[in-house]
């Protein structure tokens, strides 16, 4: 018989991290079959059509720099036309029907395109022999649009190890002596997303005081860098930032610039036909109301329309209230004829007729979508742009009828957010399995024409940005549930080096299911989330982030000093940063808790907050004193201290609670304390101890905490009256003030030895030689038959992680995956494929638990923790159903139905926890037992299961995992 500890391991990925990269093209090696682009001495001249599209030659300009970073001597770019073309390695790129040159390759049968011409955004690579006078040969770059063809340039630099994240996070690029272009095609079909960007928003203070520094103001000096950002990122879609800039306004180089370098610019979903909120109160005549002043927000919006007209925009359609809020006037019909006008404003605008070649959205973000769900009739042509809750669970993606639209559909996202429960827009507080989940299940429910999201400061958000783009340009290569952290791992390598990668990955994985438990702002909601007295639920919480920090600090210090900056920026300062802030709260937590037992390190834990406190405010100054301040200010935003959904003035540190300590304490020097009781003997009632089983779960062990109640010294002995019980350490001396004050003995019993069932145990404590209080160890020792496997209950309580199911019974191809590091504890399980239709009982795919219970319990609960998803089809809302053994399948709809912008009931908790759970009653009798479960939307994503047969207590994250024998 085996007994399992299940423990997190990352399993190695980067043998298949690879697939995430697009096909390789250049290696660093000789190659006889190749042509060498760039040695010590050379670089390539990259030539295109002068006629070519401006973002063409800016992107070659760019990737001729891009050279000399790798090589130390840059290449550069010929236009026709110009005088002779230098002599060396030769790159021709250009888009189909814009150049001549590539026109010609096409026409004398050099190059084949048919894979790409007329395809958005596509490109193809090869080599050609003699592809024009006095070129021996050259790599032939051919896109089959303007972006298609910047693309494939800025493939070329990610490829010698330029990442997109350069500049805007330091990434180095290492130096290479070689550089060949190999001998293979490469065809780039279609993005999976039409549509892929960013949303700069809610921009104050961090991102607007670090522009206001560096460049004055929003304008194209500062977008130029964002623009080159996105496009090495392969996005292609921006809003620009709404609090305080007006994009048009503040640079009147914005608009032609985002054109020139081929960013589809948009506005946001309060910002129709590309006039930014500001300008609603800076330049419109009267109120911002279609019902009381139409004539004026007609001539303003048809303003928008006719300044932007020229460049390429993504138009923003329908209405809201003043500054990102809900309109009192605005009904289902007004908004009708907001929409009708604004589509015949574009019509005329840009002399075209077929609405479908114009592109327009309408977001149906909060109050919007009631005003659809009331009965709007919404022209086919428009894209519906459907949201998240503001906190990742999409609201509402295409039903059945939806998915035929001429104008598609598209997720608005948020990574950031300023509004109930609580803002969050410090740092990254992304888990990207999550993510993955809910953009799988849009991408499913063909919401598939724009993916923007909303990424605040962006500064801070590298990663989960990196991994929406990449989603959303291909996500062919993310159809594996696993896929998440191999690509952590690819993108790792590609920043860092294969050195680093794996751990890396782990790293950023662990941090997405720490901060995944609970947002940074919400760690101030009373009562405290996170357990003080059961399970060490707090204690173990901070261990966590601590033996994190531990491992991303080895890494950091593993690099060199050039490539620890971005390092720094993207890794160890957020895993650092977060666990102070965590620090912060537990710590506050456990003192408060420790002050109930009279502990002397009650005080030493409120100078440790107060230490982490001043750590926060010094791991700010670091990050803004990089490269000579280049990121001041990035960090400006108010984290600690929240006390409703806003962010308060300034950070504050929680109040902390200190006891008195002196010599001679009226009940002694020594404490006496157990877990999940704040007694303190001698002195209280004695504590009751826990009972600790044969199957204990193995991250739940049991102790005794011995402590000093003053100042001086104590000496301690601890005998257990039964010789198959011993304590480590169970004998010792405290002291304090010092480090010594505290001592945890843990209980170890050889179960070989225990007698069965259930015996309660003395144990002494001495206090310098003399008895102080005695305890009462209840130790239980119960046997399962023999050939059992699966978990076993302990302590009235069974746990089961929802992946380390026993079986699952798949149903043709439907089937359960499952997604790692998903959730708050350990992984998620889901139904797949994501277009799985309703299943139902019992005939449907199940997972199966086997556990083993010695309790008999009628009235049992059983309580199955969910991701927090939302009903995001109405006509399809999540359920699941469960059962024990042979007994009638019992459904269940964990979330409230509800109308489109309204939250169901308890979302506001489930959006704080990150997790919905559903709590029910079953009859459990004893002896070996199987609980059926199952998703009947794919929709449902399990994450853990406790079965209370009597001895569940309460806490934030559920009872640790049970023993599991196999």
């Amino acid at each position: 018989m085996k007994v399992l500890l299940h423990t997190f391991a990352f399993l190695g990925v980067l043998s298949v991290a690879s697939c995430f990269g697009s096909l390789p093209t250049l290696q660093f090696t000789a190659d006889a079959e190749g042509l060498q682009l760039g040695g010590a001495s050379a670089a390539p001249n990259i030539r295109l059509d002068k006629d070519d599209s401006p973002a063409a030659i800016l992107a070659a300009k760019n990737v001729a720099v891009d050279f000399g970073r790798v090589l130390g001597i840059n290449g550069s770019v010929w236009l026709t036309g110009d005088a002779a073309a230098p002599k060396g390695p030769t790159i021709i790129a250009g888009t189909i029907g814009k150049s001549k040159l590539i026109d010609d390759l096409i026409a004398a049968g050099k190059i084949d395109v048919s894979e790409v011409k007329g395809k958005w955004e596509s490109y193809t690579t090869t080599l050609v022999d003699a592809p024009i006078a006095g070129v021996d040969r050259a790599l032939v770059i051919a896109g089959s649009d303007r972006r298609g063809t910047v693309y494939a340039l800025y493939d070329i630099s990610e490829q010698i190890g330029v990442s997109p994240w350069y500049w805007w996070a330091d990434v180095p690029t290492k130096h290479k002596t070689e550089i060949y272009a190999k001998k293979v095609t490469k065809v780039q079909g279609p993005p999976s997303v039409k549509y892929r960007g960013i949303f700069l928003n809610d921009e104050q203070p961090a991102l607007t005081n670090w522009v206001k520094e560096k460049y004055g103001n929003y304008n194209s000096n500062f977008h130029g860098k964002v623009f080159e950002l996105l496009l090495r990122l392969k996005a292609n879609y921006f809003w620009p930032a709404m609090w305080d800039g007006m994009f048009y306004v503040d640079d009147n180089k914005n608009g032609p610039l985002a054109d020139q370098y081929g960013i589809v610019m948009g506005t946001s979903h309060t910002e129709p036909l590309a006039r930014s909120t500001k300008e609603q109160s800076t330049y419109m005549s009267g109120e911002w109301d279609w019902a009381s002043n139409s004539n004026n927000v007609k001539k303003f919006m048809q303003e928008g329309a006719t300044r932007a007209k020229n460049w390429e925009t993504m138009w923003t359609a329908g209405m809201r209230g003043v500054h990102d809020t809900g309109s009192a006037t605005l009904t289902p019909k007004l908004l009708e004829d907001v929409i009708a006008f604004q589509q015949q404003t574009l019509k005329t605008t840009l002399g075209q007729s077929d609405l479908t070649k114009i592109p327009h959205m309408w977001c149906l973000y909060k109050e919007v979508g009631g005003l659809y769900e009331a009965g709007m009739k919404v022209p086919d042509e428009v894209t519906l742009l459907w949201n998240d809750d503001n906190s990742g669970n999409l609201e509402r993606l295409p039903i059945a009828k939806e998915q035929g639209r001429s104008g598609g559909a598209g997720v608005y996202y948020h990574f950031d957010y300023v509004g109930s429960p609580r803002n969050y827009k410090w740092i990254n507080t992304i888990q990207l399995a999550k993510t993955w989940e809910q953009m799988q299940h849009a991408y499913a429910r063909n919401a598939r024409n724009i993916w923007i999201v909303n990424v605040g400061d962006l500064k801070p958000l590298e990663l989960p940005i990196s991994h929406f783009i990449d989603m959303a340009y291909d996500i062919t290569k993310f159809t594996e549930a696993d896929n998440t952290d191999k690509w952590l791992a690819w993108w790792a390598e590609k920043q860092w080096g294969s050195a680093v990668a794996e751990k890396t990955a782990y790293v950023m994985a662990t941090y997405g299911q720490l901060i995944a438990r609970r947002k940074y702002e919400l760690l101030t909601t009373e009562p405290f989330a996170f357990s003080t007295q059961n399970y060490d639920e707090a204690e173990n919480t901070l261990n966590d982030w601590t033996a994190l920090v531990d491992v991303a600090q080895k890494l950091h210090d593993s690099l060199d000093a050039e490539t620890q900056i971005s390092f720094f920026e993207i890794v160890l300062h957020p895993v650092l940063a977060g666990k102070t802030v965590y620090e912060v709260y537990l710590k506050a937590a456990i003192n408060l808790y420790y002050s109930k037992q009279k502990r002397s390190s009650t005080n030493t834990l409120a100078a440790g907050v107060k230490a982490a406190y001043a750590a926060d405010g010094q791991i700010t100054q670091r990050y803004h004193k990089l490269l000579g301040g280049k990121w001041n200010h990035m960090m400006d935003q108010v984290h600690l201290g929240y006390n409703n959904w806003q962010d308060p003035s300034s950070n504050s540190m929680p109040k902390v609670t200190e006891v008195q300590v002196n010599a001679n304490p009226a009940n002694g020097l020594l404490g006496v304390s157990v877990q999940g009781s704040t007694n303190s003997a001698p002195g209280d009632a004695v504590p009751a101890m826990l009972a600790i089983s044969n199957y204990q779960p193995p991250k739940e062990p049991r102790y005794i905490d011995v402590y000093a109640r003053g100042n001086g010294n104590i000496k301690y002995e601890i005998k257990p009256k039964a010789a198959y019980v011993t304590l480590t350490p169970s004998a010792g001396t405290l002291t304090f003030p010092g480090i010594n004050s505290d001592h945890r003995a843990v209980i170890s019993v050889d179960w070989a030895a225990a007698p069965a069932g259930l015996t309660n145990v003395p144990i002494e404590i001495f206090r310098d030689g003399t008895l102080a209080t005695t305890l009462s160890l209840p130790v239980r020792k119960e046997e399962v038959p023999a050939g059992f496997k699966g978990f076993v209950e302990s302590n009235g309580a069974v746990t089961m992680e929802a992946d380390h199911f026993s079986s699952q019974v798949p149903v043709g191809d439907v089937k359960y995956a499952v997604v790692p590091n998903y959730g708050r504890t350990h992984a998620g399980v889901i139904l797949q494929p994501f277009t799985a239709p309703t299943q139902t009982v019992p005939a449907g795919p199940k997972l199966v638990y086997d556990f083993f219970a010695f309790t008999e319990k009628a009235d049992a609960k059983i309580t199955i923790y969910l991701g927090a998803s939302l009903n995001f089809d109405p006509t399809r809302p999540n359920k699941l159903a469960f059962a024990i053994d042979s007994d009638a399948p019992k459904t269940v709809q964990p979330v409230p139905a509800t109308k489109l912008g309204s939250p169901p009931s308890g979302w506001d908790q489930s959006t704080q926890d990150n997790s919905w759970k559903t709590t029910q009653t079953l009859s459990i009798k004893k002896g070996a037992r199987k609980l059926n479960l199952w998703a009947l939307e794919p929709g449902v994503v399990f994450t853990k299961i406790v079965i209370d047969l009597g001895g569940v207590k309460s806490s934030y994250l559920g009872p640790p995992e049970s023993a599991r024998i196999e």
